[in-house]
């Protein structure tokens, strides 16, 4: 892991997560509390009073304390749960280093997981305890608490996201803190889903709330327009200061028109007893809202909590005791809630499709840019500018890349530049080297030519001062001949050997980063080399022991003098770890090895060093100093693979180092 700065908070992980839940979850409660006798319509005096304590066992305020605590601590006890292992690795964090990866990758894991964890949790939950503490807390109606719930879904759902927003960059500190080069990262959302997971909730919630919305707008425009036509009808009908007998009250009531045939009479006495003129049975909450409440609201009553029933009343005097004279009528409006049903799922499926659209087309543009960045990695060379379709942050990212794309081929291009020029400057050394060896090699063969012609000059000579002498016989002539042909079968050697030399570095003396294919044998490969090292063998008195089990049917094809140099560089660095004890040797060999050639070359001097060993084929590494530069192995690793689909394997020890060089049969 790379050494990071280590995060400080004021308090753990967990405490401050809950804190951020608990508040948020706080807020929206109190939203909630002030909210839903708006939007659900409650009746005037029927929440934190006697009567709503009378009905509900404890008062509307109360029964959101209990939820909003019940809520609280639920998320305060499931964070500090879920978060328990991160705690203890921030404890542990902030005295000395935390080095146990499988403890780290389950934090990692917690850390993309828990986010959307403590998002369903909060959407469902809320839900979950209000229907359990609505249904303890009092005799609540099934409709009544069906809206409560849409309601505070659309509330969970937005608890959901902002506390998924607010929370989410702690959990990418810890993930910064945790990160492993190289590391999986695991749990995968992608950016479409994500976006769905997190803004078509949202718009459901907006849709949900402004349906409610609307529906209560509606619903308060009707009923204003009932309770005025049935208080008129009342307060025409009837006298507040007359004494009535039942029979009268009943006379006028059966005579009222009413709006719709499910609109109810009723005559409420003072016991609670009560008798109805025409429709079905009222609810208890009716009759203790008439008597207990309805004259301090001009006669309007409303029916149970959430429920889409009012009415106007009158109370009257009569020969046995007053009564109350009421109709109620039914607010709930099927044609306007069946509209907003249909609209609400109209606008949700709209909203589904154009955010899945739009998701698609910000995750296409950033697999575009993702799949250019992969081919940048993979070098493959080719220049890949991504179109500009948006002047937006994908369009910057987009231009940025592009950018990027250039730079990286002209850096490319300067590196290539850079590495051909390296290897030219070794392979000039190494020539340099070689040319030394070679110019000491090539006396021997002038000094025997030198010598033939000396000797075919005096032949001549004698052969020419013999002509017309009588004393000079045809076997003379023959003998003159035949030692002219031994001086000629020397130099013939001699010359076929210096063309050979010649030739070998000639083939050294060229680009090595030319692609000149041609068909050799592994004899013809050795025979260059040893050419080729001849010099520098002999001046270290170092022997080269050369071993061929290939036969010569076995054709290679390649760059020949690219083989070669690579032996060169091999058998130089093996010489050189013998650091000049003469009298050693080095084995070079060839052999069949799995339908591959298997070529050998083997030393026997103090090895390599483990630290080195690992970086020799990764990186211009050396053993030798500021007396080498580490570019001879790395080349020569490069050169095989790039040029001869091979590979080169390193075997080392304290008692030696032996390069394999593997070669496809068939090249």
């Amino acid at each position: 892991m790379r050494n990071k700065k280590k995060i400080k908070w004021n308090s753990t992980p967990s405490n401050i997560i809950s804190f951020r839940y608990a508040a948020i979850a706080f807020i929206i409660i109190l939203i909630l509390m002030m909210i839903i006798p708006k939007i659900l319509n409650y009746g005037p005096g029927t929440i934190n009073t006697p009567f709503d304590v009378q009905m509900s066992y404890i008062s509307f305020n109360t029964q959101f304390l209990i939820l909003g605590i019940v809520i609280v601590l639920g998320i305060v006890f499931f964070t500090k749960f879920a978060l328990k292992d991160i705690d203890k690795w921030y404890k542990m964090s902030l005295t000395k280093r935390y080095s146990d990866k499988e403890q780290i990758k389950l934090i990692r894991k917690k850390c993309l997981t828990l986010p959307y964890q403590f998002y369903m949790f909060e959407i469902l939950t809320p839900s979950i305890i209000t229907i359990l503490v609505l249904s303890l807390t009092g005799s609540h109606l099934s409709i009544m608490i069906a809206k409560i719930i849409i309601l505070l879904a659309s509330f969970s759902i937005l608890l959901g996201v902002v506390s998924f927003i607010f929370s989410k960059n702690l959990y990418d500190e810890i993930l910064t803190q945790t990160y492993i080069e190289g590391s999986d990262i695991g749990f995968r959302v992608s950016l479409r889903k994500r976006i769905m997971i997190l803004v078509f909730p949202i718009c459901i919630a907006a849709i949900i709330l402004t349906a409610l919305v609307g529906y209560s707008v509606s619903v308060i425009e009707k009923e204003d327009v009932l309770y005025s036509v049935y208080n008129k009808i009342l307060t025409e009908k009837f006298d507040t200061e007359k004494v009535y007998t039942n029979a009268e009250i009943k006379e006028i009531a059966n005579g009222f028109e009413l709006y719709n045939d499910t609109d109810r009479v009723f005559i409420l006495n003072q016991d609670k007893t009560y008798e109805m003129l025409k429709g079905e049975e009222i609810s208890n909450f009716i009759v203790e809202y008439t008597i207990q409440i309805s004259e301090q609201n001009n006669g309007r009553l409303y029916d149970s909590y959430g429920v889409d029933t009012q009415g106007s009343s009158i109370k009257l005097k009569t020969d046995t005791g007053n009564v109350y004279i009421g109709i109620l009528y039914d607010i709930f409006s099927k044609t306007a809630l069946n509209y907003l049903v249909l609209t609400a799922l109209f606008l949700a499926a709209i909203s589904a499709i154009i955010i899945a659209i739009f998701s698609s087309s910000i995750s296409k543009s950033l697999r575009q840019i993702h799949k250019g960045f992969r081919n940048i990695c993979n070098e493959s060379g080719k220049e890949i500018l991504l179109p500009v379709v948006s002047n937006d942050e994908i369009g910057d990212l987009v231009v940025a890349f592009n950018d990027i794309q250039k730079l990286n081929n002209a850096q490319i291009e300067d590196i290539h530049n850079k590495q051909n020029m390296l290897v030219e400057r070794e392979r000039l050394a190494s020539l340099g080297q070689m040319v030394g060896g070679i110019a000491h090699s090539l006396k021997t063969p002038i000094f025997s030519i030198s010598g033939g012609v000396a000797g075919l000059t005096d032949l001549v000579n004698e052969f020419d001062a013999s002509i017309g002498n009588p004393q000079v016989n045809e076997q003379d002539m023959h003998e003159i001949a035949s030692d002219m042909k031994v001086w000629l079968q020397k130099i013939k050697g001699q010359l076929s050997y210096m063309s050979e030399v010649i030739t070998t570095v000639k083939g050294q003396a060229v680009n090595l980063s030319g692609d000149d294919t041609v068909d050799f044998t592994i004899k013809e490969l050795f025979s260059h080399t040893n050419i080729l090292m001849k010099h520098e063998l002999q001046s270290a008195l170092v022997t080269l022991n050369i071993k061929n089990d290939v036969s010569n049917d076995v054709i290679l094809k390649g760059n020949i003098n690219s083989l070669v140099q690579v032996l060169n560089n091999l058998i130089s660095n093996a010489i050189q770890a013998y650091k000049k004890e003469p009298n050693k040797s080095i084995d070079l060999s060839a052999k069949l090895e799995n339908n591959k050639i298997l070529i050998s070359v083997k030393d026997y001097g103090p090895g390599i060093p483990d630290n080195i060993k690992d970086k020799l084929f990764k990186e211009m590494i050396t053993t030798k100093g500021k007396e080498g530069t580490g570019l001879g192995v790395f080349m020569s690793y490069s050169m095989i693979k790039a040029k001869f689909n091979g590979d080169i394997k390193l075997e080392t020890s304290n008692k030696g180092t032996e390069f394999k060089i593997y070669l496809p049969m068939n090249n």
